[in-house]
């Protein structure tokens, strides 16, 4: 095994605990929230455990990081993101990030032969959206709203919302979804209410 491999190895446990202790976690409140023993964690911070991915992947959720922050790993050069669609209820979305946990980018396209009956949904999260092209139509509680191109909203997921299109045109948009307290921290002023 090279020594740059071994050094990798080695600086886990130190990163691992100065993170905890940064987030103002015990030992026993990150045990619960990974399942991973108390002792576990323990000797992979103190360097008496190897680091595994079966141990690494939890950990990388709990704090919301990718795992190669975890290790230390060094930069791969590519910072691209190869884009992989994902279609659900009828729409795509596209995926602008990769960070595990945390807020999250997309671009959705809403086809405009889609549903006109809203579909209400709700979930855990808050989201922020700027409409890139077309007329977004939202429907956010009793709140029946059209975005034109270049308008904002936020909202918490919590409350049922439907999206789609106002006209019967496709609607891109700009997504952030983050869980709760994540939010874009940016207002835009409040749209006129559909007649």
């Amino acid at each position: 095994m090279s020594d740059d491999f071994e050094d990798v190895l080695h600086a886990v446990g130190p990163r691992l605990r100065a993170l905890r202790r940064a987030r103002g976690l015990t030992l026993a409140e990150l045990a619960v929230t990974t399942g991973v023993s108390e002792s576990t964690l323990s000797r992979l911070e103190s360097g008496q455990r190897r680091a595994t991915l079966e141990l690494l992947l939890p950990l990388a959720r709990a704090y919301r990081v990718p795992l190669d922050d975890l290790v230390g790993a060094p930069p791969t050069g590519d910072p691209r993101i190869h884009l992989t669609p994902i279609h659900r209820h009828g729409m795509t979305f596209v995926p602008l990030s990769r960070r595990p946990g945390g807020m999250q980018a997309y671009k959705m396209i809403i086809p405009g032969d889609g549903p006109r009956e809203p579909d209400h949904r709700s979930h855990d999260g808050c989201e922020w959206l700027y409409v890139l092209h077309g007329q977004l139509r939202l429907v956010l509680g009793e709140h029946d709203l059209v975005l034109p191109a270049g308008e904002a909203a936020e909202f918490d997921t919590t409350l049922p919302h439907w999206l789609g299109s106002a006209d019967g045109n496709p609607v891109e948009l700009l997504i952030l979804f983050g869980q709760h307290g994540e939010r874009a921290h940016l207002r835009a002023r409040a749209a006129a209410r559909r007649r």
